[in-house]
């Protein structure tokens, strides 16, 4: 399996790469990715606002989250509109095997800091991940409209991923978050490397 580019490493810390075959996947199935898609975008709104209202006493992350909120419901009405254009219906929701690997890892117990810290982390790498697929996608694509589509994504959850972080670190010590995010690196890797290589999902 190839490596990511010392940008890439550098730009979201992830440590495994996506598969190069899923590229390919994807482009036999983009119906299905659209529909995937548009799932994840939703997920990410409806997250943010769960987060809202789980810490709303952290008024910091109530007003950096609120804008998120409404960019991810824009990123799905994009991909719905991309879906009608096709005249393509929405479809059923799909397991994400990768994301629901993520939250088992989750602290559920312990003291309210961990289980904050846990969940911003987790969405950071839901966010990290989305950006290089979505780059993946930008640059592996055939159709020269579509790697324009998802380059669009691509920068936006390039910058989601940073600002959970920051979250993060506003209300936990950073070293204690910087060591907490080495652990989620090294889990969400073995993670990649258990889950099959399918072209009908985002992650």
């Amino acid at each position: 399996m190839e490596e990511l580019s010392q940008d890439t490493r550098n730009i979201l810390g992830l440590q495994l790469p996506t598969d190069p075959r899923w590229v390919d996947l994807a482009g036999l199935s983009l119906e299905e990715i659209l529909t995937d898609h548009a799932y994840c975008e939703q997920k990410a709104a409806t997250t943010c606002i769960s987060l809202i209202q789980r810490y709303s006493s952290r008024v910091k992350l109530v007003a950096a989250l609120a804008p998120i909120v409404t960019e991810e419901w824009g990123h799905f009405r994009l991909v719905l509109a991309e879906l009608e254009k096709r005249k393509l219906a929405l479809g059923k929701q799909r397991k994400d095997e990768y994301v629901n690997a993520l939250i088992d890892f989750q602290q559920k117990g312990g003291d309210s800091e961990g289980r904050m810290l846990d969940q911003l982390l987790t969405m950071a790498l839901i966010e990290a991940r989305s950006c290089e697929r979505f780059k993946r996608l930008s640059e592996g694509l055939q159709d020269p409209y579509m790697q324009k589509f998802y380059r669009r994504f691509m920068e936006s959850e390039a910058g989601h991923y940073t600002l959970f972080i920051e979250l993060a670190e506003t209300y936990i010590d950073k070293e204690k978050v910087r060591a907490r995010w080495k652990e989620w690196l090294v889990y969400e890797a073995s993670v990649m490397l258990s889950i099959d290589i399918r072209g009908d999902r985002i992650h």
